[in-house]
């Protein structure tokens, strides 16, 4: 059995690593290839080294595990308790003019007084109705039932639209899952009356981060210990062939295949794929155009000397407000000190900004935009000494959990299978709710075991149940016996 993974992020050499295993195993009948349009692994994941020597990560990845498979694998990948920096998260919210500790709904006594009084005003009144609600067909319904007018305009609304580029009544509620913090409103108002923060909600509270070479070290070290013969990068797909079972390449090569698993977004996949019987070439075409995405604009700054002190400790922060064009800054240099090329002496802050056709960004200034944001979130200051400016931008981000989004994949899905296609990952899934880091490459690992030996797709199928566990349950990699690197 051949199998074709067509990407090489985190999706894509987790499928590669589990046919590997199934090798090492002794089924040697199956075998595997990596085909990746750029020049090296890592995908989304991947980390640049500016032209200054700064760091900057494809987004704000930190490690978090759902999965003993996802977590003992990194710790074969890098070994020595040097190889991380191991993190209490510290996430706030930047808006009225001070941090607030995330998330704002347990921390409303920090808002100004009127709006501490709008928000528990939504709050009671949504208790006192939700006998009548009636279940939520959106996001937006959902957002409105769950945190009520005031929360609504004071943060969800506004920010909820800076992050995904689309309002919320176009967006499913079928994503959430552990992703959004709900309110209890007896704590609310506890915190309220006694002034007093709630910090430390959520799945990821602690994280680990590779010392050296950010998120991509991962990545590129499982590429590295994955038989080199076997990636074919600088390739890109532009026809797969379900009847003669032939892909066909931009360099004009074309191999045949038995299974693909495409880590491509799956409107690109609708379009490259030829000779489907149930939905036709032309309803593919159709189907691609209905899918709906953000972009993302990564933009670094490197400097000089070290964080203000209201900056040293924190994580990450969040901006719910216009007066900057990011929806979130990461203070990468705290995760590590190595993220700058004269440790101790420069810090560096990241910053995210998404673009959709509904949410248009000025790109050719989004640079000094970004720069007066950080300028007016008191991030930096005039005196700020600025080493380096990074921007990059990711045409495809962030796949929008849009409304309608289950009922257009899943006859993809079954169709694309048919023909022993397995569109998983990131976009190729298209399920924010599994496109972590630690989910997309167990959606290759999966997908590979569900090829060769017919099992379930736990993380495809199942994506609340994965996210109720933790790290410290499910099987374990086997791992080649030579563990040195």
């Amino acid at each position: 059995m051949k199998i074709v993974i067509i990407g090489g992020g985190p999706c894509g050499l987790g499928a590669a690593w589990r046919t590997e295993e199934i090798r090492r195993q002794g089924n040697t009948s199956v075998d595997w290839t990596v085909v990746e349009q750029s020049l090296d692994a890592g995908g989304l994941a991947r980390t640049v080294v500016d032209d200054k020597g700064f760091l900057w990560d494809m987004g704000g990845h930190v490690i978090f595990s759902h999965y003993a498979y996802f977590s003992r694998l990194l710790d074969y990948l890098l070994p020595n308790s040097t190889d991380w920096n191991n993190k209490i998260r510290e996430a706030w919210v930047w808006m009225r003019g001070t941090f607030i500790p995330y998330p704002l709904q347990q921390n409303l006594h920090r808002l100004p007084k009127q709006e501490i009084i709008a928000c528990i005003d939504g709050l009671l009144e949504n208790e006192r109705r939700r006998q009548t609600f009636s279940k939520p067909v959106t996001f937006a319904d959902w957002m409105d039932q769950s945190f009520g007018r005031g929360l609504c305009d004071v943060f969800m609304r506004p920010y909820n639209f800076k992050v995904w580029a689309y309002t919320a009544d176009k967006m499913n509620v079928e994503w959430m899952g552990e992703r959004v913090a709900t309110v209890n409103v007896s704590r609310v108002v506890q915190n309220v009356i006694l002034a007093q923060d709630e910090v430390g909600w959520g799945p990821n509270n602690t994280f680990r981060f590779p010392m050296k070479g950010g998120t991509g070290a991962i990545w590129t070290r499982l590429a590295q210990v994955l038989p080199q013969e076997k990636f074919q990068f600088s390739k890109k797909v532009t026809k797969i062939d379900v009847v003669k079972k032939i892909i066909t390449y931009s360099d004009g090569s074309s191999e045949s295949y038995d299974a693909i698993v495409s880590t491509m977004p799956m409107d690109c996949l609708c379009q490259v794929v030829e000779g489907t019987t149930k939905i036709p070439r032309h309803d593919l075409l159709e189907k691609a155009k209905q899918f709906r995405y953000s972009s993302s604009h990564i933009l670094g700054f490197g400097l000089d000397g070290q964080p203000p002190e209201h900056l040293a400790t924190k994580c990450w922060m969040y901006f719910p407000e216009d007066d900057c064009p990011f929806y979130r800054a990461t203070l990468f240099s705290n995760y590590s000190p190595y993220h700058v090329p004269k440790p101790g002496e420069q810090w560096s802050l990241m910053c995210e900004v998404a673009e959709s056709p509904d949410k248009p960004v000025d790109i050719d200034n989004i640079i000094a935009i970004t720069e007066q944001g950080l300028r007016n979130a008191k991030l930096i200051n005039d005196d700020t000494k600025i080493l380096s400016r990074f921007h990059i931008r990711l045409e495809y981000g962030y796949p929008t959990p849009f409304f309608g989004r289950d009922q257009l994949c899943g006859p993809l899905f079954e169709e694309f299978e048919a023909h022993n296609i397995y569109s998983r990952g990131r976009f190729g899934s298209w399920k924010y709710e599994v496109s972590n880091q630690d989910h997309s490459m167990m959606l290759g690992v999966e997908a590979i075991d569900r090829i060769v030996f017919g099992t379930e797709e736990l993380t495809l199928k199942y994506p609340d149940v994965v996210n109720a566990k933790r790290d410290n349950v499910g099987r374990e990699p086997s791992l080649p016996p030579n563990q040195n690197r």
